[in-house]
């Protein structure tokens, strides 16, 4: 028994090299000192999501999110209708604060487990863990004319990457 879980481990651990950022047409923006990320500025307002995922053991498929955000009392409060692939569209509703200089922490509302958020620079990394255990960590890095983000989340189980989003962030207003 224990020879067969090692086995399975060693595959899955070679099969995550599988699960690499699928492409999409805007290249990544590179880090820089600015413009500064600034979460509560960027996601105020409607805003759109173009991507592609890629799941261990299933193709690439593309997404789509429609976003709305809006700033109360110091709270980033997030709405986002997401589509991913042919399957129904899922809402889910974010709420953000900062907790001290270029830090955050927030709820995603479908998951049980607080998020944290840290920027510098043009750049802001959100890492959670959902409901079923999987670690989620997002880089999203702001384009030089603060209109647009380019956004790559990788999610793990044990260890083991699972799957890979890269997604362009666009201001619709």
């Amino acid at each position: 028994m224990r020879a067969t879980r090692i086995a399975l481990l060693i595959a899955l651990t070679g099969l995550s090299g599988c699960v690499t950022m699928p492409r999409i047409a805007a290249p990544p923006v590179a880090a820089a000192v600015a413009p500064p990320f600034d979460p509560m500025t960027f996601f105020n307002g409607r805003l759109t999501g173009e991507g592609r995922l890629k799941k261990l053991f299933s193709g690439t498929v593309a997404t789509a999110v429609e976003s709305h955000g809006r700033v109360e009392h110091g709270v980033l409060y997030l709405t986002q209708t997401v589509r991913e692939g042919a399957k129904p569209a899922e809402t889910r509703t974010w709420s953000i604060r900062q907790v001290g200089p270029g830090r955050y922490a927030g709820k995603l509302d479908k998951t049980p487990n607080p998020i944290a958020g840290e920027a510098a620079g043009n750049r802001l990394h959100l890492s959670f863990v959902t409901r079923s255990g999987y670690a989620a960590d997002q880089w999203l890095t702001l384009a030089p004319d603060g209109r647009s983000a380019y956004n790559e989340m990788r999610v793990r189980k044990f260890g083991i990457q699972v799957a890979a989003l890269s997604e362009v962030i666009r201001k619709a207003d």
